[in-house]
């Protein structure tokens, strides 16, 4: 059940402000709710167990405390790469079937590569427990998804999206950074070291956020 909800809101986070969350997003502006739904609980049962087999296979070559301090790691990058923002080229108009295997396919290859994608494979590699983790991040795409569902179209954005990036952000460099802590030998935990790392990661959080803000103010522009 930890594993379970550790993956869950993980991967809530992750997909607050992801791409996926804005193609659900804009399917649902032509389709049914409970349609997009569907082909997103479709695309992510399967998209997700492919990653979370991928990232329990990664034990087999690589060493448990290697693949954890990477794990750690890669939840600082998916905090950043949440404040970088994300959008969508054209992922919505790619694909011409039902609408159900509109949303399913378009989502699925759209999530091939996605940060919530990687979130999974990492959890994986840490947790070592494929059914929780497929279970726990497929749920969370749904939540996350019909959240933004609800966000975007019933309550017309009313809630701030940048609020969101911060806040998911925040949560993923801090399970990142106590994760190092957890995993890094202990000669590397010095009080300058971590000091200088914290200050790294702060420093590169506030110049991705200034990037992403002034990219997303260039393409307001040029709309």
């Amino acid at each position: 059940m930890k594993i379970f909800i550790a993956s869950f809101l993980f991967v809530v986070l992750a997909e607050m402000g992801d791409k996926t969350q804005l193609l659900a997003m804009a399917f649902a502006c032509r389709y049914p709710a409970k349609t997009v739904l569907a082909g997103v609980l479709v695309a992510t049962l399967v998209n997700h167990l492919l990653a979370v087999v991928v990232g329990s296979w990664l034990t087999n070559i690589v060493p448990l405390d290697t693949i954890q301090i990477a794990a750690s790691a890669s939840f600082i990058l998916f905090g950043l790469w949440t404040l970088r923002g994300d959008r969508l080229e054209g992922e919505d108009k790619k694909f011409k079937f039902s609408p159900f295997w509109t949303v399913a396919v378009a989502f699925f290859f759209a999530e091939m590569g996605d940060k919530t994608q990687l979130a999974t494979v990492a959890l994986a590699a840490k947790y070592q427990s494929i059914l929780p983790i497929w279970m726990g991040t497929t749920a969370a795409m749904l939540v996350a998804d019909a959240f933004g569902i609800i966000v975007g179209v019933v309550l017309g954005k009313k809630i701030p999206e940048r609020f969101l990036k911060w806040f998911a952000a925040v949560i993923f460099i801090l399970f990142g950074i106590i994760g190092l802590y957890d995993s890094l030998p202990e000669r590397f935990l010095t009080p300058p070291a971590m000091a200088a790392g914290l200050f790294f990661v702060v420093a590169l959080a506030v110049v991705v956020a200034w990037q992403g803000r002034r990219r997303e103010d260039l393409s307001s522009s040029c709309s």
